[in-house]
């Protein structure tokens, strides 16, 4: 997703951009204070919605979006703007949507909501990070779990792409094969209950589809590095750094499979 924000206020330019990455960690965000630089910018990376302030100095933020809808037919106009008197003005042109400043998260929210559709909204509030070490942010915010071996096994699930996880399997793994007994057993629900609260916490524990003796990860509900790599995404293949969750050594085997996926140049 590309987003282009214009505003001829520096500050309020960086604000706005901040909040966008802050709902979607995910996005493209290129920011200037002027319409011919907004119209040289659009024209090379095609953004899918521009956010529009309708004063811009000299410049008028209708005439540009009038610019904009011609060179992209499908770009999503939100104007952005002190005066609500302007409101017609904005509508008359088909604009998605229309803001007052100061802008609030929520708002903002809403209009992208408009924009993309409540379930890829949702799906795009977990953020996995599998290339290098792993992590895991919620709504742009680290996902901080209250034990290791929580996160341990939050990875874990990623890396089984959706299949489900027996117990004994995954302490298998992540304890490289120790005795399974009852002390360890009852230890292992320790983790997988921190793991459930963690999630919870953040308010996406629907993640996590539990069952009798088994334990899976939706794949639908997160924006993965690794799934998109599997599903032949060109921008993510280009940024792999050669790492496959480094911090956890039982992932070495997936790893070298990565490796053998990229073709020598």
């Amino acid at each position: 997703m590309r987003f282009l924000v214009v505003d001829d206020v520096r500050v309020i330019l960086n604000e706005e951009a901040a909040l966008i990455k802050d709902i979607m960690p995910d996005c493209e965000v290129f920011t200037c204070t002027k319409a011919r630089e907004a119209l040289r910018i659009a024209e090379k990376e095609a953004p899918d919605v521009a956010f529009l302030d309708i004063e811009l100095g000299t410049s008028n933020g209708i005439m540009l979006a009038k610019q904009l809808k011609d060179m992209h037919p499908q770009i999503h106009i939100i104007f952005v703007t002190s005066f609500a008197q302007y409101a017609v003005d904005a509508f008359s042109i088909h604009a998605t949507g229309y803001l007052l400043k100061p802008v609030q998260k929520e708002q903002l929210k809403r209009e992208l909501t408009f924009v993309y559709g409540e379930d890829r909204m949702e799906r795009k509030r977990v953020r996995v990070q599998t290339f290098g070490n792993f992590e895991v942010w919620v709504d742009g915010e680290i996902l901080n779990f209250g034990r290791q071996k929580s996160k341990e096994l939050f990875a874990y699930l990623v890396d089984r792409k959706g299949a489900a996880v027996t117990t004994r399997e995954a302490y298998s793994v992540l304890f490289e094969d120790s005795a399974y007994d009852h002390t360890k057993k009852s230890y292992f629900q320790t983790i997988v209950a921190d793991m459930r609260r963690s999630l919870k916490k953040a308010g996406v524990e629907a993640i996590i589809l539990k069952s009798y003796n088994s334990l899976a990860i939706d794949t639908g509900k997160i924006d993965c590095d690794y799934y998109s790599f599997l599903a032949g995404d060109a921008k993510v293949i280009n940024s792999y750094n050669g790492e496959f969750m480094a911090n956890y050594s039982w992932a070495e085997f997936e790893s070298a499979a990565i490796n053998s996926r990229i073709k020598p140049i």
